[in-house]
């Protein structure tokens, strides 16, 4: 494998470091916290930049409301909470305060997924990256490790227009070189095959790229691609490999319905049908349990995503 473990972090502390440097380089950037600095990890931003910080508290409705207005003046607001407090809770006052009116309001959203674990099905939003697509204008950016988080917080920063950062908590592997660029709406070619495509977003962009291996033993040319940026989808990227294998697998930790694998779907219906298999969760609510034994149960880890291009290669 051409990419390898350089560090084992959780992403939230890359959004926590990105927000630290962006402190320094970007002085109208404010962050404001729905009683979660900890979980945010937003100590450092506040440390460096006090006057900046607004806790808002449980009051997360409240909060968006508060970015939206900053904007007013040119600020430019990162807001931090649970990913299913960032959505599912405010939906109506983002779509209302921030999508409608095209505000620079950067909705930052950690403890996504089922990888949440032990907290179980009410906190591990698996519905939110379909909510905040459907939106118009609005940015969806789904980040792999540590050092794409922090470079995809970076970005935001000057990105004129509103925009949905996901991230997590575990600590999972950190393969992404410090240094590659981070470009909002283009995929990353990760690895070049032959028979089939797997197009690959967040925790599962790991897991893609540890079931290529294991399929390049048996024979098997994976093509692995990081499809950061859901929304605005890269579809050249997808395109141009899919014309060359004729078979694509998309992996995702969150629902099948609504995610990135029927944004997939859908493009390719319209410009280049191809077979496909989904590696998602089916329509279900989690659990507790750890964040490997959720993976696996609900089968997106790397053994998922072998038995998907098995499948597509089979029909």
């Amino acid at each position: 494998m051409k990419y390898k473990v350089l560090d084992n972090k959780d992403t939230r502390s890359g959004f926590g470091a990105g927000l630290a440097e962006l402190a320094d380089t970007h002085p109208n950037v404010v962050a404001l916290c729905a009683d979660l600095i900890g979980s945010l990890k937003m100590e450092k931003f506040i440390e460096k930049a006090p006057e900046r910080f607004i806790q808002v508290g449980i009051a997360e409705a409240n909060m968006i409301g508060i970015a939206a207005g900053l904007t007013i003046n040119g600020k430019i607001p990162f807001t931090g909470t649970f990913a299913n407090f960032s959505t599912s809770r405010v939906y109506d006052q983002i779509r209302q305060s921030v999508a409608y009116s095209n505000k620079n309001v950067k909705i930052c959203a950690s403890h996504a997924g089922l990888t949440l674990g032990e907290d179980g099905a009410t906190h591990q939003v698996l519905e939110d990256i379909g909510m905040m697509k459907m939106l118009p204008g609005m940015t969806v950016i789904n980040t792999c490790d540590y050092n794409q988080t922090k470079a995809a917080t970076l970005a935001i920063a000057d990105f004129d227009g509103p925009v949905y950062l996901r991230f997590g908590r575990p600590v999972v592997p950190v393969f992404i070189p410090e240094d590659m660029p981070f470009e909002i709406g283009k995929g990353i070619l990760l690895q070049e095959g032959t028979d089939v495509t797997i197009v690959a977003t967040g925790h599962l962009v790991w897991e893609s790229l540890l079931a290529a291996e294991e399929l390049e033993k048996e024979g098997i040319s994976c093509e692995v691609i990081n499809i950061h940026t859901i929304k605005p989808l890269d579809e050249e990227i997808i395109l141009k490999s899919v014309q060359k294998t004729g078979k694509i697998v998309t992996a995702e930790e969150h629902n099948y319905i609504g995610g990135l694998g029927e944004s997939v779907a859908g493009m390719l219906s319209r410009k280049h049908p191809t077979k496909q298999e989904f590696v998602a969760v089916n329509d279900t609510f989690g659990e507790s349990a750890t964040p490997a034994e959720l993976m696996k149960k609900y089968e997106i880890d790397a053994e998922a995503v072998v038995k998907a291009v098995k499948r597509v290669i089979a029909r």
